[in-house]
């Protein structure tokens, strides 16, 4: 493709910072963004940015379809929150009109196991107007490509095991209500444990029904069931709250968190298959004391045992990269909500992105 592709920013909060500045260095241009919040509407995002003007001016949320058609972008980057239910409106429009994009919601990275009634709607007006919908970030190396590797290594696995952590103040407040931060130990049982103890019926009906939470691992076992070619016969989740030794301050929620309150959860997601492999992963999103830091962790349990470790990853700017890297792969995909399991491997970009587009 010859010409600079064209992108719209869908959120301008902390993640787009890093994504549209990743844009522009890779060669491609940012030309609209959209937000909901009343004190960025109207703004240059170079302000966002922290650079020179650029020219581009954010749009309110309600007029997103107007900016859409008009500028027809070859993608949309929606960086605002965690859940499908919550990006459900940006995507359908997306798809309704015909343009791609790429999401750094969690729960998009594999939603067909926690949503499918929601992804299918998507994925169907997606093929019928001819454009990709897909759902990466941090998850797809970190928690999926990486481990599908390390497996491709292995002669035989009775267990894969992973475990995540990440701090909630950098992504934003729904995220750390999400995790459930600042919640008393009896609001955190109630509000978010409690969903782990229904029974099975139940839970299928939440999910057919688009009402389910799920944590990151849930959908995150999904995908890498799905690269493994591995058939699911059940998968559980388990939420237990973090705490920390002392008060803690939150910036993001505003509050001091008290000692023995939530600081997050720990979320463990086990999927036992029908070729008997067992994948247990665990992701840990917290308010961070001083002495706290991100860290990823896999081993595959066979013949040969594996483990990998990555202390202080960069969560935030990996996310970010990640989503840009994968923009040629999204508008060169087959039409619909499709995971990243099901194209290419993500690669680094040395060149424009218009130049990997076929």
């Amino acid at each position: 493709m010859e010409n600079k592709l064209r992108v719209v920013q869908y959120g301008t909060g902390k993640m787009s910072v890093y994504t549209m500045r990743y844009v522009y260095e890779k060669g491609a241009e940012i030309v609209g963004a959209i937000d909901i919040n009343p004190a960025v509407i109207g703004k240059d995002i170079g302000e966002i940015i922290g650079c020179e003007e650029k020219g581009v001016k954010i749009s309110s949320v309600n007029e997103a379809e107007k900016v859409l058609a008009e500028l027809k972008p070859d993608i949309c980057i929606v960086t605002t929150m965690s859940l499908l239910s919550d990006v459900e409106k940006a995507l359908t429009l997306c798809a309704k009109l015909g343009i791609n994009a790429i999401t750094t919601c969690e729960e998009a990275f594999f939603s067909y196991n926690s949503n499918p009634n929601t992804t299918q709607k998507i994925d169907e007006l997606a093929k019928q107007n001819n454009c990709t919908i897909v759902g990466s970030g941090y998850q797809d190396i970190y928690w999926g490509e990486l481990i599908s590797a390390i497996a491709g290594s292995t002669h035989n696995i009775i267990k894969i095991k992973g475990s995540s952590s990440y701090n909630v103040e950098d992504y934003g407040i729904a995220l750390a209500e999400a995790h459930g931060a600042g919640l008393t130990l009896q609001e955190f049982d109630e509000k978010i444990a409690s969903v782990d103890r229904m029974s099975k019926d139940k839970l299928n009906n939440l999910i057919e029904s688009g009402t389910y939470t799920p944590s990151y691992m849930w959908n995150v076992n999904g995908w890498l069931a799905r690269k493994l070619g591995l058939t699911v016969t059940n998968q559980s989740q388990k939420c237990v709250p973090t705490t920390y030794k002392e008060d803690i301050d939150s910036k993001t929620l505003n509050m001091k968190v008290k000692q023995g309150d939530a600081t997050g959860m720990s979320a463990i997601v086990t999927t036992e298959t029908a070729e008997g492999i067992i994948i247990e992963s665990e992701c840990i999103g917290k308010i961070y004391g001083p002495d706290e830091f991100d860290k990823n962790e896999w081993s595959i349990i066979g013949e040969p045992n594996t483990t990998i470790v990555v202390n202080r990853p960069a969560t935030v700017e990996l996310t970010c990269a990640t989503i840009v890297n994968r923009i040629p792969d999204v508008i060169n995909a087959q039409p619909g909500f499709i995971p990243t399991c099901d194209i290419d491997e993500l690669k680094y970009r040395t060149k424009a992105l218009n130049n990997y587009v076929k």
